[in-house]
């Protein structure tokens, strides 16, 4: 990772803080309002000696998820330590970081969907104080779960993964987010934080912040100290109004004691899951549906090959770069319908790009060959896509495969489209309209709507509509 992308850490000597807090004793509060000690790997203050559970983690480290999932587990098998694999509840292995200039100014948002290590992180639950101080003391990571396995029998140890959310606190984006998110996880902070007030719902500010009535919030906001909001004054939520510089002030410790319930926040925007026998029956049908497209196109292989030969030789099939569930990156398959030269003669026609987004198009392509227009007006050219659907990077239904480049347009398209494999056919291709200026905003509508409508119902409609397309073109 570049130091362009990699920010420096806030969570230093000046650290940002809201009601006399920092990022990390935010962390430490959430968990004790539900009666857990958080023990960090390296930390320098002692564990607690008042708390039920230790929640023990990397130096590094935020996490969040729901206890309530594993109370059963901890109090009918009673684990002496139970090691707890976090999936990120985003379905979507990214980190979001700033790309910044030679000058440190800022360029743009860019996301890594590689070697992000925190988007599945490990922690543990222990209920002896001594485990948990053994791995506040450890030297190095490494140490530290190996001591786990050495103190404890195998009988004695449980495992189990659950999903929730990780924040990497030497990622001041991470920092921000986590803080942000908190917002709307931890609803009711006042328990462990003596010195706030509610406003309103989900709104929480600080004793001495002046916030006059007629401030209108929408969200769940909390307003730091020293913090002055005066008349007609918006703030949109989910934020953070850090403290005012210089108005930190000593917050008192709060016991391990207090265990407030863990309620999932209303109103959060999620993406709809599919269950297990959804996800395994529609993966099913794509395999057998591909086995029985590539037989029965299968003699329109040879054909197309051979004219691709003929007119401009190897390769017959062209891979592109392109992204599946959770930003994997894969080959997505075609015929060849442009010269071999087509990405470096692109580089020259991008002022002639009639696209409105993030994709290249031009209607009568220069790149493309004879046989490429005739394939593509025949809709042939996505024919090899079916091996990808056999090797799990597609499915036969979903959105349009994109490169990393199109998927840093629209978070909220992006997150969609990548929590499901794209498709060889989606709603897009049968619904667009091809308005001038409109295509792009009709992907990202359609996209949507796919995931928050998918069914199999709305599978087989799409299929039927693609047939009458490749039909219509057909004749």
């Amino acid at each position: 990772m570049s130091a362009a992308l990699r920010s420096r850490s806030r969570l230093g000597p000046e650290r940002p803080t809201v009601w006399g807090l920092d990022a990390l004793q935010l962390h430490e509060r959430y968990w004790a309002a539900r009666g857990v000690a958080v023990a960090r790997q390296g930390g320098l203050d002692a564990v607690d000696t008042d708390a039920e559970q230790y929640l023990l983690v990397d130096s590094r480290a935020m996490v969040v998820f729901r206890l309530r999932e594993l109370t059963g587990l901890l109090s009918w098998v009673e684990p002496d330590v139970l090691f707890v694999r976090i999936r990120s509840t985003c379905d979507s292995d990214y980190r979001e970081l700033v790309a910044a200039g030679p000058g440190g100014d800022f360029v743009a948002f860019r996301r890594e969907y590689d070697n992000v290590n925190l988007r599945m992180t490990r922690v543990a639950l222990t209920r002896s104080r001594e485990i948990a101080e053994l791995w506040r003391t450890a030297p190095t990571l490494r140490h530290a779960w190996r001591m786990l396995r050495q103190r404890t029998r195998r009988d004695r140890r449980e495992a189990v993964m659950v999903h929730g959310q990780m924040y990497d606190t030497t990622i001041d984006q991470e920092v921000d987010q986590f803080t942000k998110d908190l917002t709307r996880f931890w609803p009711v902070p006042g328990m462990v934080i003596p010195s706030v007030r509610k406003l309103a719902p989900q709104v929480w500010a600080s004793v001495d912040a002046k916030v006059d009535a007629d401030v209108r919030f929408a969200g769940p906001v909390w307003v730091g100290a020293g913090r002055s909001l005066k008349p007609g004054q918006s703030v949109l939520g989910p934020a953070v109004l850090w403290d005012a510089p210089g108005t930190r002030s000593p917050v008192p410790k709060v016991p391990v004691t207090e265990i407030e319930p863990l309620r999932q926040p209303s109103g959060q925007p999620t993406l709809p899951r599919q269950g297990v026998f959804q996800r395994s029956s529609k993966r099913i049908f794509d395999i057998l549906f591909a086995l029985c497209a590539m037989v029965l196109t299968g003699p329109v292989y040879p054909v197309v090959m051979l004219a691709i030969w003929l007119e401009d030789g190897r390769p017959f099939f062209f891979g592109h770069p392109r992204q599946t569930l959770g930003g994997r990156n894969f080959m997505c398959l075609k015929f060849r319908s442009m010269r071999k030269d087509a990405e470096k003669i692109r580089q020259r026609l991008e002022r002639e790009n009639q696209a409105d987004g993030p994709q290249f198009f031009i209607k009568d392509d220069p790149r493309l060959t004879r046989v490429g227009r005739i394939i593509r007006k025949l809709n042939i050219d996505e024919l090899p896509q079916f091996l990808n659907v056999l090797a799990g990077d597609m499915a036969v239904v979903g959105p349009r495969p994109s490169p990393n480049k199109e998927n840093q347009c629209c978070p909220a398209w992006r997150e969609a489209r990548l929590s499901v494999r794209p498709g060889v056919t989606g709603l897009w291709q049968v619904n667009r309209t091809r308005t001038k200026g409109l295509d792009f905003q009709e992907w990202i509508r359609y996209d949507i709507e796919y995931v928050a409508r998918m069914s199999w119902r709305l599978d087989v409609w799409i299929i039927w509509k693609t047939i009458l397309v490749c039909l219509r073109a057909g004749g």
